[in-house]
């Protein structure tokens, strides 16, 4: 794949894109191909980009970011996707994007302030996980004692937020928006840290109480993986419903190179000139350029 001029300008814009490996598109397997389109466009904000029979791909201009894969069968585990994140430019986005929840009356399952990042959260309508957010410039995240990045979840002031949005009708989320992490559901921490740091190089950034957050460089998370409902899930079998990929984006070719290095050490292979690997829970990654 070819990083187009509007990713590369993305890129420019989003802190979670500086980065020598960042996460790219989603891609969910589901029951209700038409439904989850028309969420993903209409209460989302993202545009259509492609449609057929079987598939739907949403994004920003031309920049997929959630593609829609008919034909899911019941997870038999509890692994998965936790929530696919996505991330908008400016505080402004964010409170644009509330009011238009607010205006379509799109139920929210949450809002916190995490001191490096301000998130909004809710599901679709097949329960896939969804965080909408927006980060705090680098220079302004706090730091512990160690020099490492310092997390919370605190409370998020929506009336606030919501004093900061245009009125005028929501048009849809800005062309700079991307996808800025992935949260995964694991059957345990400490495997979900020897996959993605020790094998695939990731950097661990911050321990939650059950939950491990990883990054490329130094980014608050880029993946994350909890316990919180999965501890001790088995393999994912192919076709159920939820997380059916993701994608990694390397920046440039030496960071392209470095990371498939590690995807084929790691038991990966190559198809399409793309390489990809699962993880311990059969979750699936592809690197893409």
């Amino acid at each position: 794949m070819v990083v187009t001029a509007e990713r590369t300008a993305s890129a420019a814009t989003l802190e979670a894109h500086k980065a020598p490996v960042f996460i790219g598109a989603v891609t969910l397997r589901v029951h209700d191909l038409p439904a989850l389109t028309a969420y993903y466009r209409d209460a989302i904000g993202l545009r259509l980009i492609r449609q057929d029979a079987e598939s739907a791909e949403l994004g920003v201009g031309a920049q997929v970011l959630v593609r829609l894969v008919a034909g899911a069968v019941r997870p038999t585990s509890a692994a998965g996707l936790f929530h696919l994140a996505i991330l908008l430019p400016s505080r402004r986005d964010l409170a644009n994007w509330l009011r238009h929840a607010a205006v379509k009356r799109i139920s929210l399952e949450g809002a916190s302030d995490h001191l490096v990042s301000e998130a909004l959260y809710l599901s679709d309508p097949e329960g896939n996980g969804i965080e909408i957010y927006r980060d705090r410039a680098r220079a302004e995240w706090p730091r512990k004692p160690d020099g490492g990045i310092a997390m919370a979840t605190e409370r998020l002031d929506l009336d606030k937020l919501l004093s900061e949005a245009d009125e005028t009708a929501y048009a849809g989320m800005p062309e700079s928006t991307g996808m800025g992490h992935i949260h995964l559901r694991v059957g345990d921490t400490q495997a979900a840290e020897a996959f993605y740091r020790d094998l695939l190089g990731f950097d661990l950034m911050v321990h939650y109480p059950g939950a491990s957050f990883l990054a490329s460089g130094g980014y608050h998370h880029h993946i994350a993986g909890n316990i919180w409902g999965s501890r001790g899930a088995g393999l994912r079998q192919p076709g159920e419903a939820g997380l059916d990929r993701f994608e990694l984006i390397a920046r440039d070719e030496v960071d392209f190179a470095a990371m498939r290095q590690r995807i084929l050490a790691a038991g990966g292979n190559e198809a399409d000139g793309e390489p990809t690997v699962t993880d311990p829970w059969n979750n699936r990654l592809v690197l893409v350029r």
